[in-house]
C-alpha cells in the first residue's frame, strides 16, 4: 500500500484509538520545548496541533533542533499514549503524542518578523505587512473559518426561504449611496469612467422589474470613505436581497428567521432575540429613548425628556435653553449613592472632551440631593422630577441640554458610558430590533438644502400626496434598519417604483426630471414598463461576523484588510501607475498642491 506523500492524518485527527499506529503528519513547527535531550514540538496545520517527541534515539532530533519556528516539515512516526499527568485536556489530540522516526524539511522559515504562537498584541503595520503570518495565529485563523461558515449558513437559509442567488455587475455607473465612488477609467471610451458599485441597489430593483421575485447575493460593495472600527476602507460584503409584491412587514417576517437563525447557530449558546420577537421601534422614539438610531437594548437605561420640568426653574441655564426652543434630556445613574463626586465630574469632563458644552448632574444619597442643579431647581422640583423618572433615594441623574439633535446625541453617548461605568450591560446576549419610520429627508446645513436622509429610492409614506402637500422634513419613509447590540447590521426599505413619484422625490432635493433620467435612466425607464411593488434590505456580513466572533475591529475578521490610511501593506496598494498605462487610459495625474509650512 502506497502511503500519502505528506500525511495520513491531519494534526487534529489522532486520538487514543490510534496508539501504536505508524502515521505521517505535515505542518508548521508551532512551538519547541527542550527538556534536556528530549525535544517536544507542537506541529500545527489548518485543523489543529499534535505534539511530536524526539530524543537521542530519533534521527529527527538534530534536524528539529536546528529548525526555526514556522518551518514546514513532514514527520513519520509512531503514535504513543501520553504518560499520566501529561494529558492535555485542552487539545483534541491531548491524549497522545507522536514519536518522530523520520523527518523531511519541506520549507525552512527565516527569522520571523512577528510571533505566530500566542495571542500577544503586536503593531498593526507589521501584522498587515506580514498578513500571511498573522493569519496563522489561532484567533484570527478561527475567525476567518467562522466567517466562511456564517456566510455558508446565510446562503442555506436564504435558499430555504425561497430566494435565488444572482450576480450583478462590478463595473457600473455612479449611484448616490451616500459615499464617494471608486472610479475606473475606460480605455475604450476616453474621458469616461465606470464606478465600482457602492451597493447593487439599482440592479436588484431591475431584477424585480424583470420578474425574478426573490433575489439575494453575497455582494461585494465599494465605497471610498474614511475607515472606522465598524467599517473597513475600500470594500465590504453584504447579504443583499430584494422581494416583489411585499409590504415592509413581510420583509421583516421573512428575514427575522434568517437573521435570528444565523445568530443562534454561531452564538455559542448566548441568548438571541427569537424570530417573531424583534421589537419594532419608530426612529423618533429610538432617538428619544436611546439617543441613537442603533440602540443597544442590552443597556437597561432609558433617556427621558424633562424639558417641561425646567420651563420655570431656579436653574437659569436650563430654563434659558428650554425657553429658546432647546430640550433637556435626563440619563439615570442608578445606585450611585456610594460613588464619589469624582465619578460625576469625570463624566462632565468626558462630555467636554467629546466636544460638548458639558454634562449636568444631580447626586442623591439617602434621599438627599446634591449638586448645583438640585440646589437651584429646589427640593420640591427635584422630588417631582425624580418621581416622574421613577428614580429612587440613592440614584443619580445626568442631564444633556441644548438643541434637540445635539442633546439627543450627547444623551445617547452618556447613556452608553454610564451603563459601561456601572457595569449594567449584559454582554452575553444578542438583542435584535428593527428601527422603522425613518425620516425621508433631512436638512443639509452646509448646502442649505433638503437632502435624502437615507436611501433615495425608498417609498415615502403618503406617496405623491405627501411629497406635494407636506413639509418634506415631516415625511417619513418605508425605511428600516436591523440593529444588534448597538450596531446597525442591516438597512432596507420598500422601494418607490412609480416614475412620477420618483421624479418628485428627487425634485425636492434640487434635481430635475432631466437629471433623474440622466443619472438613473435604467431604473427610470424600467418603471415605465410595469414595475411590481418591491422592497428588500442589505445586511452587513462583516459586522455580523464581527459580533459573532466577539471581535472589536473588522480587521480581525477580514482576510486581507487595508490599514487606517486605506493602504494594503502586503500587496503595496495603491501604487503608482506606469506612464504607458496612463496614456492608454487617457488619464493625467495632477499632484495635489503642496501645503506651505511656516
Amino acid at each position: 500500500m502506497t502511503i500519502h506523500a505528506y500525511r495520513t492524518h491531519t494534526c487534529a485527527a489522532l486520538g487514543a484509538s490510534n496508539v501504536g499506529e505508524a502515521i505521517r503528519l505535515s505542518g508548521w513547527v508551532h512551538r519547541k520545548r527542550d527538556h534536556g535531550g528530549v525535544l517536544f514540538v507542537d506541529l500545527r496545520d489548518h485543523y489543529g496541533i499534535t505534539q511530536i517527541v524526539a530524543d537521542s534515539d530519533s534521527s529527527a532530533l538534530a534536524v528539529l533542533e536546528g529548525l526555526r519556528l514556522e518551518s514546514v516539515i513532514t514527520i513519520d512516526g509512531e503514535v504513543k499514549a501520553r504518560g499520566q499527568g501529561t494529558v492535555n485536556p485542552n487539545l483534541p489530540t491531548g491524549a497522545i503524542e507522536v514519536f518522530a522516526r523520520e523527518i523531511k524539511v519541506l520549507s525552512r522559515a527565516e527569522e520571523l518578523p512577528m510571533p505566530v504562537a500566542g495571542e500577544q498584541e503586536y503593531p498593526e503595520d507589521i501584522r498587515l505587512r506580514y498578513r500571511f503570518l498573522d493569519l496563522r495565529r489561532e484567533t484570527l485563523h478561527a475567525n476567518i473559518v467562522k466567517r466562511t461558515r456564517i456566510i455558508s449558513d446565510m446562503r442555506r437559509r436564504m435558499e430555504g426561504a425561497g430566494f435565488t442567488e444572482y450576480s450583478t455587475p462590478i463595473l457600473t455607473a455612479s449611484s448616490p449611496e451616500g459615499a464617494r465612488d471608486f472610479l475606473v477609467p475606460s480605455r475604450i471610451h476616453p474621458g469616461k469612467f465606470y464606478a465600482l458599485p457602492q451597493a447593487p441597489q439599482q440592479y436588484k430593483q431591475l431584477l424585480m422589474v424583470a420578474g425574478f421575485d426573490r433575489y439575494f447575493q453575497i455582494a461585494p460593495c465599494f465605497r471610498d470613505e474614511d475607515p472606522r472600527a465598524d467599517r473597513l476602507p475600500g470594500e465590504f460584503y453584504q447579504l443583499d436581497l430584494e422581494m416583489s409584491f411585499v409590504t415592509q412587514e413581510e420583509v421583516w417576517d421573512t428575514m427575522e428567521p434568517v437573521m435570528a437563525g444565523v445568530f443562534e447557530s454561531f452564538a455559542d449558546g448566548k441568548p438571541v432575540t427569537p424570530a417573531g420577537q424583534f421589537r419594532r421601534i419608530p426612529h423618533a422614539q429610538s432617538m428619544l429613548d436611546y439617543g441613537s438610531d442603533k440602540p443597544d437594548l442590552r443597556n437597561p437605561l432609558l433617556i427621558r425628556d424633562v424639558s417641561a420640568h425646567f420651563t420655570s426653574s431656579g436653574f437659569g441655564l436650563f430654563e434659558k435653553i428650554v425657553g429658546g426652543g432647546g430640550v433637556v434630556r435626563a440619563i439615570p445613574a442608578p445606585g450611585t449613592a456610594e460613588k464619589s463626586r469624582k465619578f460625576f465630574d469625570d463624566m462632565n469632563e468626558w462630555a467636554r472632551a467629546e466636544g460638548h458644552a458639558g454634562l449636568g448632574y444631580v447626586t442623591r444619597k439617602g434621599g438627599e440631593f446634591g449638586g448645583p442643579i438640585a440646589k437651584n431647581h429646589g427640593e420640591e422640583g427635584m422630588i417631582a422630577l425624580y418621581d416622574a423618572l421613577g428614580l429612587g433615594p440613592n440614584d443619580g441623574c445626568f442631564f444633556a441640554a441644548g438643541k434637540e439633535g445635539q442633546a439627543a446625541k450627547l444623551a445617547g453617548h452618556a447613556r452608553t458610558r454610564v451603563a459601561e461605568q456601572l457595569d449594567l450591560i449584559d454582554k452575553d446576549r444578542f438583542d435584535l430590533c428593527w428601527i422603522v419610520d425613518f425620516p425621508f429627508y433631512e436638512w443639509d446645513e452646509d448646502a442649505k438644502k433638503v437632502e435624502f436622509s437615507h436611501n433615495p429610492f425608498s417609498m415615502p409614506q403618503g406617496g405623491m400626496e405627501a411629497l406635494c402637500n407636506q413639509d418634506p422634513l415631516t415625511i417619513n419613509a418605508y425605511q428600516y434598519d436591523l440593529v444588534c447590540n448597538g450596531f446597525e447590521i442591516a438597512s432596507g426599505s420598500i422601494r418607490n417604483e412609480n416614475p412620477e413619484t420618483m421624479v418628485k422625490a428627487f425634485e425636492i432635493t434640487g434635481l430635475t426630471q432631466a437629471d433623474v433620467e440622466d443619472r438613473f435612466g435604467g431604473l427610470y425607464r424600467a418603471f415605465q414598463y410595469g414595475a411590481p411593488p418591491h422592497g428588500g434590505m442589505a445586511a452587513g456580513v462583516d459586522r455580523v461576523v464581527m459580533l459573532l466572533c466577539g471581535a472589536q475591529n473588522l480587521r480581525e475578521i477580514t482576510l486581507f484588510p487595508m490599514n487606517q490610511k486605506a493602504e494594503d501593506l502586503l500587496m503595496g496598494a495603491p501604487s503608482v501607475a506606469e506612464n504607458k498605462q496612463l496614456r492608454e487610459l487617457h488619464v493625467r495625474v495632477i499632484e495635489p498642491p503642496k501645503t506651505r509650512t511656516a
